[in-house]
Order: C-alpha cells, then structure tokens, then sequence
C-alpha cells in the first residue's frame, strides 16, 4: 500500500485525457471527505468535460455564481469546443490570476494554498483559480507590542494578508517578496521580504540556505523555522527579532534588514538583529527625542537589572557587607530578624512564586490573567514577609526585578535575562561578588563573540569601526529625527544616506558618502 502511494505521489504531467487526470486526482485524495469534485460540461453543446476540484470550506455554496470561477464557467459555457480550447491556452478570458500546472502533483500542492483547480478535456494544463481561500481572523490589535503612537495594527495568521500589510506602508517597487515552501507535509507557504537597493543580498542567500538544510514534518509557526536556523542555538539569546506591528517591520527593511513571514503565524522574524534592536521601540521614533532617549536609558538599565540585581543583593548581604552603608545593614539584618531560611533561599522562593504567578496569569483568560498577577503577587509576598518566611527587603529586591524584565520591549529577549537570572543567584550564592563578576565575564564574552547573519551582537560597541563609529549614535541615546542621516550597518555600503535636508531647493546632508 506505501509502495503504491509512493508511485502515486510521482510527478505526472497532465493528461490531455481528462478520465486519467480524474483517475487520478481521486485516488490520491481518497478518503478526504473535505475534498469536494465535481464533474461538469462546457461549451455551447455541453460537450467538453471538465473537472473542477476545491476544498470545501475554501469554495462555499455560492462560488460557481458569485466568484471569478464562476463568471469564468459562464463564459465557457457559451463558446464551441474550438472556442473554449483556444480561450484557455491563450488565457484569453483575462484570468490574469490563474495560474497553469503542467504536472498533478503542482496542481494538488496548488489546491492546498485554499484555491480551485479546473481540469478541461484536451487541454493539458490544470488551471489554479484563485477563490476566497481559507478563513482567518481579521486584524488585530497587538498586545505584547503596546504603541502610544502610531498605528496599532497587528499581524494576523494570513500570510497573504501580513505581506499586504507591509506592502501598504511601503509602497516601493524596491520592495521584494521571495516565496517557498517549509514542510514535508504542510507544505506551508513562507515569504522573505527585502528592499533590493538597500538590504545585502548575502543576508538573503543566507537565509534562503538555511532553510534548505533542514526537512520537517510540519511548520506551524515561524519559531520553528527560528530555532532550526539559528546557527548558535546554545545562547539563551535570540538571533531573530520577532515582532507582530507592520510598522516595525517596516522600519526594519528601511534599515536594511530583511523579514520572514510564515504562513498560519501572526510573528515576524527580522534579521540580522542585535542587542541595541531588541531595546528600541517604533515609540522612539514617533516621539521627541528628549523622552525617547529617557526611555530608553530606563530600558538598557532594566535589562541589565532584572538579570543581576538578586544574586547582587545576596553577594553584598551574605559575603561583602563591608561595602553597605551601616545604617542599611542594620536595616537589613532587623528585617531578617525571625526568618529561618538563608538568603539564597529567600531569593529562590520568592522568585520561583513571581515566575510561577507570570506563567498563571499567561495561561488563565483575559482579565483573570491580569487579576492573578497581580493580587497574587501582592498576598503572597505580603503573607510570606507576615509570616517570617521571607524578609520584606527580599519582597522589594525580587518585586523591582519582575519590574525591570517587563520594561524589555521584546518578550524573547526578556526571557533571556529571566534564565540568566538564576545562574548569577546561583554564583552569588556560592562564591559572593567574585562569582558575581565571573558570571559577568563569561556574559560579556559570551555576547562578544555571538553573531546575527554575520552583524555582531553588540554592535555598535563592538565592531563601531565597520559603521565608520556613526551607529553609535542612535544606540543608548535618540538624536533629534534630523540628524539621523545613515542607515545602519545592515543597509548596503553604497546606500547608507537616508535622510537628506533640502534648504534652498538644494539637497544637502551634513554626512556625505564618502
């Protein structure tokens, strides 16, 4: 039975026998009751047999009377055997949207994507008729990626609709959408978007490679496609920035970058990327450059926080008090007073609660969610400092942190400080402030040698030279919109001038090429 269903799946060209070309098609789709076939009659003597096949949900009960199909048959009906064979192989009813296969196997593959496929005897193509193809939720507002301003159009699960999105803010026939197919068995469309005179085309080609060294079942997501081509998979950091705001995306290829859509997935993945990109907001550009660069001064000093401040607490509490003020540590250690576990037990308890409250306030339904978190998050630290299970500083230190990680604009960076938190608890604990510092040397040199298609993970502050050092202008502080003259490093060498200031009906720009 393999055997028979593996000679089946051979690419066959399209007979101009249309008995065989039915033969077939209902043999492979046997036992798919979704699958609708119907056969039918053209021409002015109903004498031409043609074949039309579609999924049932993608057609509907009106399709053959309403839809393009439809009005296509229509006119079929009315010509003679003659008229009807030239009008297809000329496509001279117009369909410029139909597409032709030439084997059964495209033909089926094409009737997947959620369109119809007609079949006419003599004619030795099939014709992929586009129809209103499968259902999906219309757009939506983002949540993860809160705007204050700026447009709060989110991606859906369309890939269709998520490239138009794009194609709607960027209206430049620069702009180029590379298509192919992931999934030995769900077959599912992924597109990579770039501007061709700005985004390296290595980055593409890269790209393009990478996702031909791995064969898998099923993409449902694009994470998948993220965690199969990321070259480091070792790092808790990602090396994909993922958003669902078009306008991020937008922004993104305007820099030089280039971005993956997966079909069924409301995330984008943009690449190359790098640690000063997951801190940037679309908000930073949208407002003045005094509270842009505030912000994200606040946004770089979280990241850093959330990932160091408890296991720095226990290493100054537990090994290196000289270092605190007196007056602080008798604060601390009358707070402690009663409590009957050590520090790092303290920490691990409270940070173990705070995680397992985020993962519940995740999974339960909207306005519970929030609701748990919160008033969870209060009871149980104010129960455990009433009960002498933990010292109220301890309540502080972990609260200020869960603070800090969700100041991180991208959530998959977030989750990275959120693990490495634990290591440097764990460190602190065990060797006090000299852990401490190894932990953040093994950090840095780590973050040193990682790499996203080739661009440094700390860029500008490693590798600024590469950039001429004018990256490292728009990296913890915002300049005004008006000095912003280049692209990044990402952008193509001999395109990097972005913004030009015209006075006197001349272009000017304080930062030629040179």
């Amino acid at each position: 039975m393999q055997e028979k269903k593996e000679k089946l799946l051979e690419d066959k060209e399209v007979s101009k026998d249309i008995e065989q070309n039915i033969a077939w098609w209902k043999q492979l789709f046997s036992d798919c009751a979704d699958i609708k076939m119907r056969e039918m009659y053209l021409g002015k003597q109903m004498d031409v047999k043609a074949f039309l096949s579609y999924i049932e949900i993608t057609g509907g009960k009106d399709m053959l009377q309403e839809s393009a199909l439809g009005k296509m048959l229509s006119r079929l009906k009315e010509m003679s055997s003659e008229e009807l064979g030239s009008a297809l192989q000329k496509n001279a009813l117009g369909m410029s949207d139909a597409t032709p296969f030439s084997t059964l196997l495209d033909a089926a593959n094409g009737m997947l994507t959620g369109d119809s496929i007609l079949f006419v005897d003599g004619f030795d193509q099939a014709l992929k008729i586009p129809d209103k193809g499968y259902p999906g939720m219309s757009l939506q507002e983002t949540e993860s990626e809160k705007a204050l301003r700026g447009s709060n159009e989110g991606f859906g699960t369309s890939i269709k609709q998520n490239t138009a999105l794009i194609r709607k803010r960027l209206r430049s026939v620069n702009l180029k959408v590379t298509e192919c197919k992931c999934g030995r068995q769900s077959n599912t469309n992924v597109d990579i978007l770039y501007m061709e005179n700005i985004t390296r085309y290595a980055v593409v080609e890269e790209m393009q490679e990478r996702l031909r060294q791995f064969e898998i079942d099923g993409v449902q997501d694009s994470g998948v496609i993220e965690q199969l081509t990321e070259t480091q998979w070792f790092s808790p950091f990602p090396q994909f920035q993922t958003t669902r705001r078009p306008d991020r995306a937008v922004m993104a290829l305007l820099e030089g970058r280039a971005v993956l859509l997966s079909d069924h997935s409301p995330e984008a993945l943009i690449f190359p990327t790098d640690y000063n990109s997951f801190i940037k907001t679309t908000d930073d550009y949208y407002t003045r450059w005094e509270i842009a660069t505030f912000t994200r001064a606040l946004r770089y000093v979280a990241s850093v926080l959330s990932m160091i401040l408890p296991g720095l607490y226990l290493a100054m509490t537990n090994f290196h008090t000289q270092l605190l003020p007196t007056k602080l540590l008798l604060s601390f250690a009358a707070a402690r007073q009663g409590v009957p576990f050590p520090g790092v037990v303290e920490i691990l308890l409270m940070e173990l609660s705070f995680e397992l409250l985020r993962e519940a306030g995740v999974r339960l339904p909207g306005a519970m969610g929030n609701t748990i978190g919160i008033v969870g998050g209060l009871i149980i630290g104010q129960a455990a400092v009433d009960a002498n299970i933990v010292s109220p500083m301890v309540v502080i230190v972990v609260a200020f942190t869960a603070l800090c990680s969700f100041a991180i604009p991208n959530e998959d960076f977030a989750t990275a400080f959120r693990l490495l938190k634990f290591a440097f608890i764990g460190l602190a604990a065990a060797l006090g402030f000299y852990g401490f510092l190894l932990g953040i040397l093994v950090l840095l040199i780590h973050l040193a040698q990682l790499e996203s298609f080739g661009i440094p993970y700390l860029m500008p502050v490693v590798g600024a030279e590469l950039s001429g050092y004018k990256d490292a202008q728009d990296t913890l502080m915002r300049p005004p919109m008006w000095s912003l003259h280049r692209r990044p490093i990402y952008a193509k060498r001999n395109n990097r001038i972005r913004l030009r200031i015209k006075k006197q009906g001349k272009n000017t720009n304080t930062d030629r090429e040179k």
